[in-house]
């Protein structure tokens, strides 16, 4: 099971193919920021080390 390394909820494998980076962890997902920012909210929190 994959789960957002921000808010440690479930997210699809799907999910991870889109949005995770390419060691397939994902930074942000609908449960802790909006559907609209997830990819910005992911970048940001990438960057920042979270």
């Amino acid at each position: 099971m994959s789960r957002c390394n921000y808010c440690d909820a479930f997210v699809s494998s799907n999910f991870i193919r889109v949005f995770g980076d390419d060691k397939g962890r994902v930074f942000a997902c609908p449960n802790c920021s909006a559907n609209a920012g997830v990819s910005q909210v992911s970048a940001e929190r990438k960057a920042a080390g979270l």
